[in-house]
């Protein structure tokens, strides 16, 4: 077993297949079956099931997946950390939900760009649940997601505190939109901490029962608002940044659902590197 073989077991694991395996890391499907087979051998233990279509993990495989990573990831620092000299160089990959993404990165660019011209930023945004386990599985260094976060494994700095308010077009108030036969929502996918927000409003109120547009992005969601299809929850700063011109009202959630925090989440059980140290520092 060398460490190229635990490359090679990650990427079949990626792929869900040897042959995109092997394309992906320059060789022939031959060699991937055969370290894969030896790597099985010198644990002992089946790591893959094998079928026509895909191969899926065992749970002997799930657990030297998790130390696979690890392992990589230390080599690949060590590699970086060898070779920079003392200096702060690198790539940082590092997730957003989008409201992050538009209020605060823009400048956060600016400023670790200014300091550290060396380090690559490249910024992922996507749902909390999903950044929180990118991060945990080394496909991100870090992520700003929303607070409050128990897991162990991470680590965590606050950012921020933001006020979050009822959204709703310019000429529909909120008892108007509680009153309709069937109450609209404009929300994200399952997993976002603004739904979770208004939904936790709306079973205050007593309405258990409301019928959901799903956006993917927060333009989208704001121009559905805005033409009247559904109320949202917003942080109020974005809509006063961005949205100030656009036909729409905001109300407050009341006390105890009003408020949210953010958190940068990194991995505690890694050493850091150079540059993430850096942009950790900056918080």
């Amino acid at each position: 077993m060398n460490f190229h073989d635990l490359k090679l077991f990650e990427a079949v694991v990626f792929h869900g297949n040897f042959t995109k395996a092997a394309d992906a890391m320059h060789t022939v499907q031959s060699n991937v079956t055969a370290r894969i087979k030896a790597l099985e051998e010198a644990f002992d233990v089946q790591l893959l099931t094998r079928s026509p279509r895909k191969v899926s993990l065992t749970t002997a495989g799930e657990k030297l997946l998790y130390y696979s990573k690890q392992i990589n990831h230390l080599l690949d620092e060590a590699r970086r950390e060898i070779h920079s000299a003392g200096q702060v160089i690198g790539e940082l990959k590092i997730g957003c939900i989008e409201t992050t993404l538009a209020l605060k990165v823009p400048a956060l660019i600016n400023q670790f760009g200014e300091e550290y011209p060396d380090v690559l930023l490249e910024f992922k945004s996507g749902l909390p649940g999903d950044l929180i386990q990118d991060v945990l599985h080394y496909k991100l260094d870090a992520a700003f997601v929303s607070a409050p976060i128990d897991i162990p494994e991470l680590e965590q700095r606050h950012v921020k505190k933001d006020k979050l308010v009822l959204v709703t077009a310019a000429n529909t108030d909120i008892k108007t939109a509680l009153a309709a036969k069937a109450v609209r929502v404009v929300v994200f996918d399952q997993g976002c901490s603004y739904r979770a927000r208004l939904e936790a409003w709306l079973n205050a109120k007593g309405i258990g029962r409301y019928t959901c547009t799903i956006m993917n992005t927060m333009e989208g969601i704001v121009n559905f608002v805005e033409a009247g299809v559904g109320i949202s929850v917003l942080p109020e700063d974005l809509v006063t940044q961005f949205y100030s011109r656009r036909k729409l009202n905001t109300f407050s959630l009341g006390r105890g659902l009003d408020t949210l925090s953010t958190v940068l989440i990194y991995r505690r059980n890694v050493p850091m590197s150079a540059a993430l140290k850096a942009f950790v520092a900056l918080y």
